[in-house]
């Protein structure tokens, strides 16, 4: 068996009275790619941004590479100083959903790439670098002086994964990072991150909430429904022959001939 380059264990989190993330727990084996798939308010991008390190979580744990990456103080805090902290940033990197507001639109994309490059890896000449990465994503080098907003939704996505890519990292992270772009697009993306993972074995989590995106790209998938996992498996089991009743739903949900809208909102009340 492959080793696990990410595991989570027990993970709990909550905003007040609501249990935004229920004693989860998963497993991406190096090399991987898991889809994590719900309805808003599932849970699943607060799964997410714990595992990057973007929320804190309340219970559980967060392993990458077998190294655990929630140890905290007596403050709750991070544990370590600026060198730790850059080092596990490079582990664990993310691409979100709106890779506009993710760029500083004042920076072109040379700049911003050899921003990050200078942040994780200081006193070299990133410019070799630089134009690997644009290449690895499939824009030329013109593209190095373009702004953001010269950019079409594609490319723009396509330079979150180049940063993304900059520091070489174990997992990424892509939280609904198609479900903005048009249909075409999202296919030429995917199949970019597919080839992308065949060259480098990196790791993939897929947040989100399209079937159609983890039947095409993910592994395994974990159903994740009130901050819980109610079904994990191999994708193409689970979406064969799902054994949950919210999965069946979700499932159910999709747009088709002879699809029934009524009978889908019956069903999701009487779940």
């Amino acid at each position: 068996m492959p080793e696990n380059v990410l595991e989570v264990r027990g993970l709990r989190r909550t905003f007040g009275a609501v249990r935004a993330v229920d004693d989860v727990s998963f497993a991406l084996p190096a090399g991987g790619s898991l889809g994590v798939v719900g309805e808003s308010g599932s849970g699943k991008t607060t799964t997410a941004r714990i595992v990057v390190g973007l929320e804190r979580a309340d219970g559980g744990e967060v392993l990458v590479r077998g190294r655990s990456r929630t140890a905290r103080g007596r403050t709750g805090g991070r544990v370590g100083g600026r060198a730790a902290r850059l080092a596990r940033a490079r582990e664990v990197q993310m691409v979100f959903q709106d890779p506009y507001l993710s760029l500083d639109p004042r920076t072109g994309v040379g700049a911003a790439l050899r921003e990050t490059l200078r942040l994780h890896f200081p006193g070299r000449d990133h410019t070799r670098r630089v134009t690997e990465l644009l290449d690895q994503v499939g824009l030329g080098t013109r593209a190095a002086e373009a702004l953001p907003r010269q950019l079409s939704g594609g490319q723009r996505q396509r330079v979150a994964i180049a940063r993304a890519l900059a520091v070489e990292p174990a997992v990424l992270v892509l939280d609904e990072a198609v479900a903005a772009l048009d249909v075409s697009v999202q296919a030429q993306i995917l199949n970019l991150l597919a080839d992308i993972r065949e060259q480098t074995g990196i790791g993939y989590l897929f947040i989100t909430h399209d079937l159609g995106v983890v039947r095409c790209v993910t592994d395994e998938i974990v159903v994740m429904r009130h901050g819980a996992v109610v079904e994990q498996g191999r994708t193409e089991e689970v979406l064969a022959a799902p054994g949950h009743p919210y999965t069946r739903l979700l499932l159910e949900s999709v747009p088709r001939p002879g699809w029934d809208p009524q009978a889908i909102a019956a069903a999701r009340r009487a779940l």
